[in-house]
């Protein structure tokens, strides 16, 4: 029997591991790039998978050397052996860089949960990004979905679970058909604080650049100033799931625009 988690993937020959990892890279991104027998270039298709361990990092590169790769996965088992999606981001090389990932100094920030680079932040935020995003995405994320249900399915499984980092990935999710295991509550919760009236609008004064009064009206800049703390706890405690082929139809911001 193939193998159907994570673990099970790992426990295989190298050559095996990566044919079978490759299978959800997005057929759209390969042409994008010209990309070609990736399954044999160690150069640019990357992986961290130890034997015995349940859970695995790709990295996809479109040229050898580039500081960003332009697909970034990490995925492991959840308890009962399903698949987690833990990260997973599409950078446009071609895009400015913003050194949000890191300080100054050269330390990592974690994604700005650990430590923040403001001024990298600011300039990333005034130039349409989101939190997080150290580029411009690649607006691939329907393509990418839609294969990444491909591999659910050769393992075996019909279902598959996504962890948000930020407040607008669980929106994006949403918007692709996810649900909630646990957040639901939450996000509709976050909503009505930025509703008129409610608690979170009112925190929107200026009095940081992320908290300026149009991020009531706009996932993205919620988002930001979500990540300024405007919660009062960090955003966390959401987990997300999707059927392969099905869309939940949720929408917990309704009449809010990106």
């Amino acid at each position: 029997m193939p193998p159907s988690t994570i673990g099970g993937i790992n426990r295989l020959p190298e050559p095996q591991k990566r044919e079978i990892y490759a299978r959800y890279i997005p057929a759209e991104l390969i042409q994008r790039f010209h990309l070609s027998d990736l399954v044999q270039n160690h150069e640019l298709l990357q992986f961290r998978y130890a034997e015995g361990s349940s859970d695995v990092e790709m990295r996809l590169y479109h040229q050898a050397g580039f500081p960003d790769p332009v697909l970034y996965a990490h995925l492991t088992d959840t308890l009962n052996g399903q698949i987690h999606v833990l990260l997973y981001i599409l950078n446009d090389p071609d895009s400015p860089r913003f050194d949000v990932d890191k300080m100054p100094d050269g330390n990592s920030t974690r994604f700005g949960i650990q430590s923040r680079n403001l001024e990298a932040e600011l300039a990333a935020m005034r130039a349409g990004l989101a939190p997080g995003q150290v580029r411009r995405g690649l607006h691939l994320f329907k393509q990418a979905v839609a294969k990444f249900e491909e591999f659910v399915v050769s393992l075996g499984h019909d279902m598959y679970f996504a962890e948000p980092l930020y407040y607008h990935n669980a929106v994006i999710f949403e918007r692709h058909g996810f649900s909630y295991q646990m957040g639901k509550r939450r996000m509709e919760s976050i909503h009505l604080g930025f509703m008129e009236g409610g608690e979170l609008r009112q925190k929107l004064d200026g009095s940081t650049p992320f908290r300026s009064p149009e991020a009531a009206n706009s996932i993205r800049l919620r988002s930001w100033a979500i990540h300024d703390g405007i919660l009062g706890e960090p955003f966390t405690n959401v987990t997300m799931y999707k059927y392969v082929g099905k869309s939940a139809g949720l929408n917990t911001t309704p009449g809010c625009n990106w």
